[in-house]
């Protein structure tokens, strides 16, 4: 039986991508330039790791809850705010250069995606970002991650992960959009058991049909109804029978 709804594929999205990136260039830049007993090493080590394996939980647990993979991937944008501001604290604090956005050196590094694509778009199947594994895609930034300088380096893992942020951002969003016009998890799935028992009313003979299977009518445009779950205020999280005519129809009935 096929899934109501996707899960997984989240090692093919570019914020996961770019997360793994900034793990891995996170863990060697402490390795190097910090003191293995600070605190802070393990803070930004887990901020780092946070805002990738919460990507990946969140793209799983979409499977069930919307609302648990917006919140995981908020959690996901959340950790990597936190590590941007301990890499701008480091450059701060040791009175090191912090490249303005759009500055060359900001400007090169984010090129390097749309640069990939150039490079290889003589090719019959030209590759980008999202078709190279974790050590190709590394290597893309090494000349900056794994430069002796930290300024570079910490500059460089401030750019990625602003462009990760900006792809959470835009998730995020998707997320939200999609959140509201096609409701959560449960809502979809009692769509999804109304138009099986539709399915079944046209082959099964009319005293067979159970009336308490079906939803109510809606009292504003007689229209059918459909579960839904309310997303805000005093009723947050309670289910209730929405028109399955909204936006045109507002009308609703306790369940």
């Amino acid at each position: 039986m096929k899934k109501l709804r996707p899960s997984g594929g989240y090692r093919d999205t570019a914020s996961f991508q770019t997360a793994t990136i900034i793990y891995d260039a996170t863990v060697w830049f402490c390795e190097k330039f910090l003191d293995s007993r600070s605190r802070t090493v393990d803070q930004m080590i887990q901020a780092a790791r946070s805002g990738r394996q919460n990507i990946a939980e969140g793209s799983r647990a979409s499977a069930t809850s919307s609302q648990t993979e917006m919140r995981l991937v908020n959690v996901a944008r959340a950790s990597l705010e936190e590590l941007l501001l301990d890499y701008e604290d480091y450059l701060r604090h040791r009175r090191l250069p912090q490249w303005t956005p759009d500055g060359k050196e900001a400007m090169a590094v984010r090129r390097v995606p749309q640069a990939l694509r150039k490079d290889r778009s003589d090719q019959s199947n030209p590759t980008d970002l999202t078709d190279l594994n974790d050590q190709e895609r590394f290597a893309l930034y090494s000349r900056w991650l794994e430069s002796s300088d930290p300024a570079i380096r910490a500059n460089t893992l401030i750019c990625l992960i602003n462009q990760a942020n900006f792809l959470l951002d835009r998730q995020i969003a998707a997320l939200e959009k999609g959140f509201v016009e096609g409701g959560g998890y449960s809502e979809q799935l009692a769509s999804a058991r109304l138009a099986h028992r539709k399915q079944q009313d046209r082959t099964d003979p009319p005293d067979q049909t159970d009336p308490t299977d079906l939803p109510p009518k809606c009292p504003q445009c007689g229209s059918l109804m459909a579960l839904r779950t309310a997303k805000s205020g005093k009723n947050a999280g309670q289910q209730f029978w929405g028109c399955a005519k909204y936006p045109d129809c507002k009308g609703t009935q306790p369940v």
